[in-house]
């Protein structure tokens, strides 16, 4: 972890390693949450598009598959904070572990699982993905340097919901384009996009492809703790910046998300807010409260 005093904590070392438990041994430090709140969302965009026929989820800097892992498992991101810091897997090799993760994703997988193509420039993440079964198919590819493989192209072809949680601020129009131009049926993006820059230059290449992005910028979600007093200096004034109040969000400490959904017109007859934000998830079962959110 790079310690910075006038901007953004760098994770970056934690991304790339043979197996995840760098990864979440590090972010739970800081609480991060986000898959927490992308878990119940995703599940529901899921079978809204299932409607119009088999899904197919694009998962762009998917990481270790950590949202794949929540949206076709009975599993919680507790449960995988916790299996992953335990002293039983800490003590295993990265092959050992990864023949355990096999047998330990097939047994809490959804009969409702649906496949999952990730995209992520961290190539040995990606390997574990696919080794352990999370994703169906995976790239290590970064599309805001160079033109998708015409593997990635021919994966993404059925893909008729694409999410990103963690990586928006490092994505352009460059990836977007590149991918729906390849899809073969209407798209949905969901975007969990941190309050601290903005979304309008993506949102805008969506609409190029005929997507119409709404969000709510009242309701907000944790993503994790700051690191420290500067990264929240940086993360109050970033928010400033862009328009928005951190009172009562980034002023308390954490970093606050909020989630964009674009969408064919023709598909708003169905309300964002009953997509996004129909209740509270209950964070220890995983499951939904009946609470408003």
């Amino acid at each position: 972890m790079a310690q910075t005093g006038g901007r953004r904590t760098s994770f970056d070392e934690v991304y790339d390693h043979p197996d995840p438990r760098a990864f979440f041994g590090s972010l739970s430090r800081f609480g991060y949450q986000t898959p927490r709140h992308a878990q119940p969302l995703f599940r529901r965009l899921v079978a809204a598009r299932t409607r119009s026929g088999p899904v197919t989820v694009a998962d762009l800097c998917c990481s270790y598959g950590v949202n794949a892992a929540l949206l076709n498992h009975h599993l919680t991101l507790d449960d995988l904070y916790t299996r992953y810091t335990s002293p039983q897997i800490l003590g295993l090799t990265t092959s050992e572990l990864i023949k355990r993760d096999q047998d330990f994703y097939r047994a809490h997988r959804r009969e409702d699982a649906v496949p999952v193509v990730g995209l992520d420039i961290a190539a040995a993440a990606i390997d574990y993905a696919l080794a352990v079964g999370l994703l169906d198919a995976g790239f290590a590819e970064n599309l805001e340097t160079g033109p998708a493989s015409a593997a990635l192209l021919r994966a993404v072809g059925p893909v008729s919901l694409i999410t990103v949680t963690g990586g928006v601020s490092f994505l352009t129009a460059r990836t977007f384009h590149q991918v729906l131009r390849a899809a073969d049926r209407p798209v949905w993006v969901a975007a969990f996009v941190l309050r601290t820059g903005s979304y309008q230059p993506i949102a805008d290449a969506l609409a190029e492809h005929g997507l119409v992005t709404e969000t709510d910028p009242e309701h907000t979600a944790v993503q994790r703790r700051f690191t420290g007093p500067g990264e929240q200096r940086y993360a109050v004034a970033a928010v400033k910046a862009a328009g928005a109040d951190p009172t009562g969000k980034e002023s308390t400490g954490s970093y606050h998300t909020t989630v964009h959904l674009s969408r064919p017109s023709k598909d708003l007859a169905m309300p964002y807010a009953s997509l996004v934000s129909p209740a509270q998830p209950d964070y220890a079962t995983g499951r939904e409260s009946p609470h408003p959110g």
